[in-house]
């Protein structure tokens, strides 16, 4: 145990020179993964988060001395895993939703122990946790579904709206053995697929294909795919815009790649510069990366733009032109608040220009968890592919069938998304205004946290124009970063944790995401109902000044 302890001590101490020192030569380069001299030494959009992860302080040594003489034996150790397992990172349900379990935890078993009464989770886009109800149109087709025998009751007709009797039976007749708890073909049902074409060519105007959906459960693990398909060693590299959403730094680096950054703008609302793009993969290249594709978030997060279309062209020529596969996350695309702006697809863009099948690699990724919808617990989703030879066809087949396939209920709810009542169906109006009512209530609460960030001292907050978040940026006083450096912890990941303790908010540190060195950010999503905002708000404020006032400097 003693060894371990010790061991365990050098790790930190480690861990704190490395903190020192990326705070100190923020323009350093670094091995292995190519970036602008805008990065840190060894630069991981998570490696911060990683390391704090990891740090241990003395209150919790002796727990972490108890499980090492519990576990010593066993024959599966720290430093026996698979490396890129401790190098992957995932922020928004890191350190700092570890100490809110545990808060929550003592607020059940102790109401009063803290300054608050609750935690508010507004750190992960999980809209239903935070009160939205689901659409009842969807809810009710997924429940004749999974319980056929309802739909020959008499009852039934009074308690189910006659369009969604109707949509179960033909989803129902699409499915092998009419049951939903069956596996079914590995790129999903062939009909609903069908319906999710035919709702991607009404989106866009230019034909889909069915065979080029793969149903997923969720956005995430079709990312996973895509990742396998393309990293074969650490010298094939992805773009990744930072800040970034960090299930690409994650599973770039399960998948042993390398992440190539690229840097947003803030001045511009988070703007994304081709120049910028060039100088990033020239750069990599000169270090013998081979960069194999660019990943663009549209609407982004963490930071909530939404693209333009002629940036949109802009980005396609420079993927064709430099033969790289666009990774197109548009899984907010029916998040966009602002009206001079529209959500475009990327397929829709590179159509537009002209460019075929044949002309440009394309993978599109949309998730029923987001949007009005909010399904995120039913873990649905999709990916469109076009631009990849029927030989590589075969092969993310052949990745798809290894899972078997995705779950039905996700399959069901993603052709929903993509085929809702239409004019003249019973469920129209209620469906229209469930979702209308849901999306401008989010609007009303982006723009308020908006102006309530921009209110704060220090603080500045780029418009909200679309997905479920903000990304306000915090000019920390000198004090309090030098006191985050006591305490071996990033200066935001400094500041979330006392905003938790205080306040029971949680949000997640920019630290997170990636950032340009010396500037902090954090995450906060917009999703807590409406008429809790206001008070989020007042303690918010509460504590920035109090926080500001504790760490000013005097002169």
């Amino acid at each position: 145990m003693r060894k371990f302890v010790a061991e365990n001590s050098r790790r930190v101490l480690a861990r704190s020179k490395y903190l020192a020192a990326v705070s100190q030569r923020p323009t350093a380069s670094y091995s292995h993964s190519p970036c602008s001299q805008k990065s840190p030494p060894h630069y991981s959009p998570v490696s911060l988060l990683r390391f704090l992860s990891t740090i241990t302080t003395p209150a919790d040594r002796s727990s972490t001395e108890t499980m090492a003489s519990d576990y010593s034996s066993t024959p599966v150790q720290i430093d026996t895993i698979n490396p890129k397992v401790l190098e992957c990172e995932y922020a928004v349900r890191g350190e700092i939703v570890t100490l809110a379990q545990k808060l929550q935890e003592e607020l059940k078993n102790d109401p009063g122990s803290h300054p608050f009464d609750e935690i508010l989770y507004c750190n992960i886009g999980n809209p239903q946790s935070l009160g939205q109800q689901p659409i009842t149109f969807f809810r009710e087709v997924l429940a004749l579904c999974d319980h056929p025998a309802i739909l020959d009751k008499a009852e039934t007709q009074g308690l189910f709206s006659a369009d969604s009797i109707e949509r179960a039976f033909q989803i129902l007749d699409q499915i092998p053995g009419r049951a939903t708890g069956a596996y079914s073909h590995s790129q999903g049902i062939k009909g609903l697929r069908d319906t999710i074409a035919a709702g991607i060519e009404a989106r866009d105007g230019f034909p889909a294909d069915p065979n080029d959906i793969f149903l997923t459960d969720g956005a995430s693990p079709a990312v996973h795919m895509m990742m396998q398909l393309l990293i074969r060693s650490k010298k094939d590299g992805i773009l990744c815009p930072i800040p970034q959403y960090p299930l690409y730094s994650a599973s770039i680096a399960l998948h042993g790649g390398t992440l190539v950054p690229y840097y947003l703008d803030e001045a511009t609302g988070w703007g994304m510069e081709i120049s910028e793009l060039k100088s990033q993969l020239e750069t990599a290249r000169s270090k013998g990366i081979d960069v194999r594709a660019l990943v663009v978030i549209n609407p982004g997060n963490p930071t909530g733009q939404v693209l333009a279309e002629d940036n949109q062209r802009q980005i396609v020529d420079f993927c064709k032109k430099e033969g790289l596969v666009l990774l197109a996350d548009e899984v907010y695309q029916e998040n966009v608040y602002v009206p001079d702006k529209k959500f475009h697809s990327f397929k829709k863009v590179a159509r537009s220009l002209g460019y075929g099948e044949k002309d440009i690699s394309l993978v599109s990724f949309q998730s029923v968890s987001k949007g009005y919808y909010g399904e995120c617990g039913k873990r649905g989703g999709y990916m469109e592919i076009t631009g990849f030879s029927p030989e590589i066809r075969e092969q993310i087949y052949k990745v798809a069938s290894v899972n078997l396939c995705s779950n039905i209920s996700g399959q069901i709810l993603a052709s929903l998304v993509m085929n809702p009542p239409k004019v003249g169906d019973e469920s129209y109006e209620s469906y229209s205004a469930e979702k209308d009512g849901i999306l401008s209530s989010l609007e009303r609460r982006a723009k308020k946290l908006e102006e309530a960030f921009n209110s704060l001292e220090g603080v500045t907050c780029n418009r909200a124009e679309g997905a479920m978040y903000l990304f306000p940026r915090i000019h920390l006083p000198k004090k309090a970063v030098e006191a985050a450096g006591k305490a071996n912890t990033a200066p935001d990941a400094f500041y979330a944790r006392r905003l938790l303790n205080a306040t029971g908010i949680v949000v997640v540190p920019g630290s997170g995401f990636g950032q340009v060195p010396g500037t902090w950010h954090f995450r906060c999503t917009i999703l807590p109902q409406e008429d809790r905002i206001p008070a989020i708000i007042s303690r918010l404020a509460e504590f920035h000044k109090g926080f500001m006032d504790e760490f000013r400097s005097t002169g």
